[in-house]
């Protein structure tokens, strides 16, 4: 008699079945009030002392496998009539697949580049941990130079002489280092300073800084491009350059375009004067070519450099540069459109 309840375990254990329906035939065979549990535990009686503890546990485990085998399977098959149910039905309304955005920030990236494309300039990048070589002293900074406190530089515990990026100037450094002018590049990228983060600074922002590079590069070619770029960028094709200092460039300007009074909003952004500060520019320091193995006696260039997040500011009207690092999905489906 063990020997045959040993035989229905082995069955209990290989059953499978293909529907609920076979799943309650096994389940009226050895569970239900005829089945062959109830028979088993009727011919208890009948078996001698000596193999009644093995007979009840025999009988206890095929009862437990059973009960075990028959909610598997009920769950097995009801998971797949589920899964049919939702993808078998063609006639099923589909469900809209979320589109994700761009970030600001990379909407404006790319603006500006696809702007001054149009004009020859091409991409360059760099890396964002630079050396002292080619963040400043390539640049007409060399060390205790007294300008070098207008960037306040995270440097690299284990060596001084590595640091993050203070600006995308290096970028320029090393294209020039690898590059025969002509050159006309621009070298968009987030750089890093030791600042106070705010609603109006970061510890870390992104640039853009334009740089062209040829025999008889003058002034007018540095305003004449800039005046294109607000144009296409701002809709404001009225800007002015005043006299300012960086230095890597010589002489230097700051550059306003003029946004206009005609709103509220334009009062508050321009402090009532109308003119807006946008980026800074120069002719490149002869030095500076000099460092890159560029003879100032041939060729002459100009540069420019912007913030990209202070134009996405200014175009998004976005009250606080922090929003931009947040990763708040409210934030960013606003920009889906574009």
């Amino acid at each position: 008699m063990i020997h045959n309840i040993k035989e229905h375990i082995a069955e209990v254990e290989a059953f499978s079945a293909k529907s609920l329906e076979e799943v309650e035939q096994f389940r009226i065979k050895y569970i239900g009030k005829k089945g062959l549990l109830n028979d088993f535990f009727a011919e208890f009686k009948n078996v001698p002392n000596d193999q009644k503890k093995e007979f009840g546990q025999t009988i206890n485990l095929l009862k437990t496998k059973a009960t075990a085998k028959v909610s598997s399977q009920k769950a097995l098959l009801s998971k797949r009539q589920e899964i049919n149910g939702n993808y078998g039905d063609l006639t099923r309304p589909g469900e809209p697949n979320e589109l994700g955005s761009r970030h600001p920030i990379s909407i404006v990236k790319n603006k500006i580049i696809d702007i001054f494309s149009r004009i020859g300039f091409n991409v360059s990048e760099g890396p964002e941990i630079e050396d002292d070589w080619h963040n400043f002293t390539a640049l007409n900074l060399p060390e205790y130079h007294p300008a070098r406190d207008m960037q306040d530089t995270f440097f690299i515990e284990k060596d001084p002489d590595v640091l993050l990026r203070t600006h995308t100037s290096s970028v320029q450094v090393r294209y020039m280092e690898n590059n025969k002018p002509p050159i006309r590049t621009i070298s968009p990228g987030r750089v890093y300073r030791n600042e106070a983060i705010s609603a109006r600074s970061h510890c870390f922002f992104h640039q853009v800084e334009g740089l062209y590079v040829d025999k008889g590069v003058s002034f007018a070619d540095l305003k004449q491009t800039l005046q294109y770029f607000t144009t296409e960028m701002f809709g404001k094709s009225k800007i002015r350059l005043r006299p300012s200092y960086f230095p890597f460039t010589e002489p230097s300007a700051e550059v306003d375009v003029y946004w206009g009074l005609e709103t509220e909003t334009d009062y508050k952004m321009t402090k009532g004067t109308g003119w807006l500060e946008i980026m800074g520019c120069g002719m490149v320091d002869p030095n500076v070519l000099k460092n890159c193995n560029i003879d100032p006696e041939i060729y002459s260039g100009f540069a420019f450099g912007m913030g990209i997040d202070r134009i996405a500011l200014l175009l998004h009207q976005i009250p606080d540069i922090r929003m931009f690092s947040e990763n708040d999905v409210r934030f960013l489906e606003q920009f889906k459109s574009q």
